[in-house]
């Protein structure tokens, strides 16, 4: 039995019923972009599926999945969160799909999904950060160790959001390696 057979019962008694879904994920590809998620249908928070391992946070949304040969069917986008997954690292450029059986589907095929509520975006992470880390260079060298100051996410993403606010896209632990990593390279040493 595979780790989402084992799941399933312990999300249907939190109120997600995935009885209907293959009891394994669809891995799809975004590279070089990486998929960007909010407002989950379904967060449950360190759940402990296993012995093997610490409990985990999971999320999940209500998606629809279309193959290439047209078969539209609804699925949920499955993410086990990366900070409380310690044995398996997946890149911010997969998503993982759960899904019913899908007629003639084989590795390589494309796939669409769709969200109608848009919480879906996909991010040129690389571009994003490097401009970012481009922007902060000239700010850290014009106010020097004083830039790093207000030092909370919070007030990094406020101040973003009046002078960079595309990078408002990255997610927290991004934004703090551009910071750790403006701050090496730019700041007083």
């Amino acid at each position: 039995m595979g780790t989402i057979a084992m799941q399933q019962p312990l999300f249907a008694s939190l109120g997600l019923d995935l009885s209907d879904c293959w009891p394994g994920t669809l891995n799809l590809c975004f590279q070089p972009l990486e998929i960007g998620l909010e407002a989950p249908d379904h967060t449950f928070v360190n759940l402990h599926w296993t012995d093997r391992h610490p409990p985990e946070t999971f999320s999940f949304w209500r998606i629809a999945l279309r193959s290439d040969r047209g078969q539209e069917c609804p699925a949920w986008i499955y993410r086990p969160h990366p900070e409380t997954k310690q044995r398996h690292w997946q890149p911010p450029t997969l998503v993982e799909v759960l899904a019913p059986p899908i007629d003639h589907l084989s590795p390589g095929d494309s796939l669409w999904l769709h969200d109608p509520q848009d919480r879906l975006v996909l991010i040129d992470g690389v571009r994003l950060r490097a401009r970012l880390l481009e922007a902060l260079k000239f700010r850290v060298l014009a106010a020097e160790e004083r830039f790093f100051e207000a030092d909370s996410t919070v007030q990094r993403r406020r101040w973003l959001a009046t002078v960079h606010p595309e990078a408002l896209a990255l997610s927290d632990a991004d934004l703090e390696r551009v910071w750790y990593q403006a701050r090496s390279l730019y700041g007083s040493h």
